[in-house]
């Protein structure tokens, strides 16, 4: 009791401005929890957040109860990002207002179009708006209320607009070109067709040269003279030459440009990107950043009218390059792929997935190119292998490393990964690792936080004790291990993980069969079995078919207290103790089951979601 009393009086004692400094540095869910050990401490945080101009909630999915009584806190809100999963229109419009200047809205799997209008009527100020929808209605009925909203915000800086679930047959986004505010800089559309892209695009440059003769009276469209788009991403339904000759021919100015097509039948040879395409991109002189991905989502299509020499074109046209991200790009072989890293020598990001050409050779003189890379994602790439890997050793300032699909990285790389001093992302998915290569990682240097061993088919608990009892410092930073598609990965594995993984708050086991209850109940327990470690915060449980409706006691308040999500789908979980579930939900309001399969946080499927 006393020493309660002392606790309390030392906080009463700290200036004011000094106790705000120090709450306006925690996460909101941690000041929640500050809140909790005092009086005197939820003064202190309500104070705080009552200065705050930015909150963000997108680290879990707060139910419409808990959100209105966090905003109701910030008097001087200008910043809102949110995880909307939970949350429908009617819970979001009352707390929109001409403070707003940056809104976020995240995974909106329960909001209606009408939500667009009541943006555009509220917040005059807006400046940036990002806003992931689920297809629910007409693209007629969004495109009215799109319309709304850009009449009603004229500020806007940014724009990003994500309709997940809906195909190209449905039109969005038409006639977006007459209602850009002057002010837009940043613009993200998903989904497009192409030629309706094509058109607005055509109708900026045509709206930006009638208003260089308004001065003689002739009518214009509302978009102004100042109009200079910096960055430009679509998710279209192909992309072709055509689409890529109107972009540098009326946005100049362009540093980023991003084009996805997602291809529901095998492009025209007349109707596709072409050599001539990328040459046409030194047109954008400006450019930093490109993304030319061809999806495979629909089907498995290619750019099969670009090789080597699109490649040396582009590479030699746009030579300030710094992120570089392609795909599917099938005909373009190492000479294509080498030429960007020898010819862009500011560049940090190289991505590129399914080329099949693609092999160790592009990596050959590595060490003489002049580009130092930060961030290096090859994927699906059958004839990377471990040579590659030894060369990337070069690149001592590399953070990021995904081979994630190359079967033929093995064992005899990962001595070399274990030099990088400032890698912290490393996806191994679908190689050749053995157990004995994890006990090299586990003696290295390299601070990794993310490891990614999914479909890895000769890891065995073995190996992730071995991961767990190194003398490097892998076991100590590893906050994020995915261990799923590992039939071979039981409960030994799960419980080393809960008594030495301190650091991992993110565990995905997906399709681990024999994991049992006794896993659930170890990982339950983690934060107490050992000082110091940090409890659960996302578990991807999907398809492990060992547990029993009975590991859903675990759920309830006393046991991963930290739980923001949990993913639930094909387990027995999922089919039965829906009362429990219900229960859970209830006590819970924190929590996200997910039952549909969704990848971690529901990144992938949350358009599917419904009540």
């Amino acid at each position: 009791m006393e020493r309660s009393k002392m606790v309390v009086v030392g906080l009463e004692g700290l200036p004011t401005s000094l106790m705000n400094e120090i709450l306006l540095k925690l996460e909101t869910e941690t000041l929640c929890s500050v809140a909790c050990v005092s009086r005197a401490l939820r003064f202190a945080v309500s104070e705080a957040l009552s200065l705050s101009s930015s909150l963000d909630l997108s680290a879990f999915s707060p139910d419409a109860q808990t959100l209105n009584h966090l905003v109701s806190r910030c008097k001087g809100l200008k910043t809102l990002t949110l995880d909307c999963l939970r949350l429908d229109d009617s819970s979001i419009t009352i707390i929109l207002g001409p403070h707003i200047q940056e809104l976020n809205l995240l995974r909106c799997s329960l909001m209606l179009y009408r939500l667009l209008a009541s943006i555009g009527e509220r917040c005059p100020n807006l400046r940036l708006l990002t806003l992931e929808l689920s297809y629910w209605d007409l693209p007629e009925i969004f495109n009215r209320n799109l319309v709304q909203m850009l009449t009603g915000c004229s500020c806007l800086e940014s724009v990003c607009l994500k309709i997940r679930g809906a195909e190209f047959d449905a039109v969005f986004f038409r006639s977006i070109e007459h209602f850009l505010p002057k002010t837009l800089k940043i613009l993200k559309l998903q989904p497009v067709i192409e030629q309706d892209a094509i058109h607005f695009i055509h109708e900026l440059r045509a709206n930006q040269n009638n208003l260089e003769t308004a001065e003689s009276g002739i009518p214009f469209s509302l978009v102004s003279p100042g109009f200079k788009l910096q960055s430009l991403s679509l998710v279209l339904d192909i992309i072709s030459d055509q689409l890529i000759s109107s972009i540098t021919n009326s946005l100049p100015f362009l540093t980023e440009l991003h084009l996805e097509d997602r291809p529901t039948k095998e492009p025209s040879p007349f109707h596709d990107l072409t050599n001539g395409g990328l040459q046409s991109l030194r047109f954008c002189c400006h450019l930093t950043d490109i993304s030319l991905i061809r999806s495979r989502q629909n089907l498995p299509v290619y750019f099969r009218r670009v090789n080597d020499m699109g490649m040396f074109l582009l590479s030699e046209g746009c030579k300030l390059l710094e992120s570089v991200r392609l795909g599917g790009f099938c005909r373009v072989s190492d000479a294509g792929f080498a030429s960007i890293l020898h010819s862009c020598r500011h560049l940090k990001k190289f991505e590129v997935r399914n080329a099949s050409l693609l092999s160790d050779l592009a990596f050959h003189d590595l060490t003489g190119a002049p580009c130092s890379l930060v961030e290096v994602k090859l994927s699906s790439l059958s004839l990377i292998t471990s040579e590659t890997v030894q060369k990337m050793a070069s690149s001592r300032r590399l953070e990021v490393l995904d081979l994630f699909g190359c079967r033929s990285i093995a064992d005899s790389s990962l001595s070399s990964i274990t030099c990088l001093d400032k890698l912290t992302t490393l996806n191994l998915g679908g190689g050749d690792i053995t157990d004995r290569g994890l006990s090299v990682l586990s003696q290295g240097y390299s601070p990794i936080t993310h490891l990614c061993l999914r479909g890895c088919k000769r890891v065995t608990d073995k190996g992730v004790s071995l991961l767990f009892h190194g003398c490097g410092v892998i076991s100590k930073t590893l906050t994020v291990l995915d261990l799923g598609n590992r039939p071979g990965i039981s409960d030994e594995a799960i419980l080393t993980i809960a008594a030495f993984g301190t650091g991992v708050t993110e565990l995905c086991i997906r399709y681990c069969f024999h994991v049992t209850d006794s896993s659930m109940e170890a990982l339950a327990t983690k934060r107490r079995l050992q000082d110091g470690s940090k409890s659960l915060q996302r578990l991807d449980l999907f398809h492990c078919s060992g547990l029993s409706v009975k590991s859903l006691e675990s759920l309830k308040w006393h046991s991963f207290q930290a739980l923001k999500w949990i993913g639930l789908g094909h387990t027995s979980l999922s089919g039965k103790g829906n009362d429990i579930l219900t229960e859970i939900c209830h006590e819970r309001p924190w929590l996200t089951l997910c039952l549909d399969g969704c990848e971690m946080g529901c990144h992938d499927g949350w358009h599917f979601h419904r009540p």
